[in-house]
């Protein structure tokens, strides 16, 4: 069986892992959090600590340098490969994270585009985001209805997309089946009351500074020359921001639980509309839930 435990950060979900997992069969955990692939960053990503109990059942977890850029088709990869031996060995997989887009991709006909080497993002350059977005609209004009002119990077992502040669992203994603390609696959999901789960995040990102997430930045920056992957992290930047100057640490501390709120919110939005999944207000109904399924599927055998 492989159970899908979802949820925005700070919903419980490394709980729900700790809970369940005594009661699986011979269980591997799949990370499925796009930050603690890293090495060394570990409390503004709420990693588990090399000394918790299942901390070596984790897999694609802390294992990459901050200095490397990692994809979804790279995670993709990665993912299916250490999935599909756990159904050869007849185990039983969580996957366990936030990140959705990574749990889709991997777990659904989720087809990458082989991108031509000589896209060239330079030409785009002294374009205005209006300009660029024009050109987008051009090339593929359901994708630039979806994307605001100001989200440059996306608009700069759908340009290379359609200019590949391959059909523009619209089309390559209407042609894809949006079919899941594993078989006993329970999507759960927690969706906590949205005010104490803004309340927790608070009360979490105090708990990470206290804890030395400061130190562990600067640590970071004194070993790494940080990716772009690993610097969009919540949590990372802004502190960065703190130590250059730009802001004081109060002000850090703020747009670290505003910015975590919203991607909060962006995470349930995902997993209602991309993902059939099954809702829990708690961590406790969660765990109920896969328990005593597993009781009544022994009964059953």
């Amino acid at each position: 069986m492989i159970y899908v435990i979802l949820g925005p950060t700070g919903s419980g979900k490394t709980r729900c892992v700790d809970k369940i997992f005594p009661h699986l069969n011979n269980p591997i955990i799949i990370n499925a959090d796009a930050f603690q692939v890293y090495k060394d960053m570990n409390i503004g990503t709420a990693k588990i600590d090399v000394s918790h109990p299942l901390y070596k059942d984790y897999k694609l977890l802390d294992f990459l340098s901050p200095e490397e850029v990692f994809s979804i088709q790279e995670y993709q990869s990665m993912f299916r490969l250490i999935l599909d031996k756990a159904i050869e060995e007849s185990r039983d997989v969580i996957i366990v994270g936030g990140s959705g887009l990574y749990v889709k991709s991997s777990l659904y006909d989720y087809d990458f585009v082989d991108f031509d080497n000589e896209f060239d993002a330079t030409i785009y350059e002294n374009k205005s985001n209006e300009e660029l977005h024009k050109i987008l609209v051009s090339l593929d004009e359901e994708e630039g209805k979806k994307i605001h002119p100001n989200n440059r990077k996306r608009v700069l992502q759908a340009i290379r997309i359609a200019s590949a040669g391959k059909g523009n992203k619209s089309s390559l994603i209407a042609a894809q089946k949006h079919e899941i390609l594993y078989k006993n696959v329970e999507f759960l999901c927690l969706n906590p009351d949205r005010e104490e789960l803004y309340n927790n995040i608070n009360k979490r990102v105090d708990e990470m500074v206290k804890a030395g997430l400061v130190d562990e930045v600067k640590h970071l920056l004194d070993t790494y020359k940080l990716s772009q992957t690993a610097y969009q992290a919540i949590g990372y930047k802004e502190i960065i921001e703190y130590l250059s100057g730009s802001c004081s640490l109060d002000d850090a501390i703020e747009t670290i639980k505003k910015r975590t709120r919203n991607y909060a919110k962006r995470q349930m939005t995902f997993f209602r509309h991309q993902l059939p999944c099954v809702m829990f207000k708690d961590s406790e109904q969660l765990i109920l839930h896969i328990i005593e399924g597993g009781k009544n599927n022994e009964k059953r055998n």
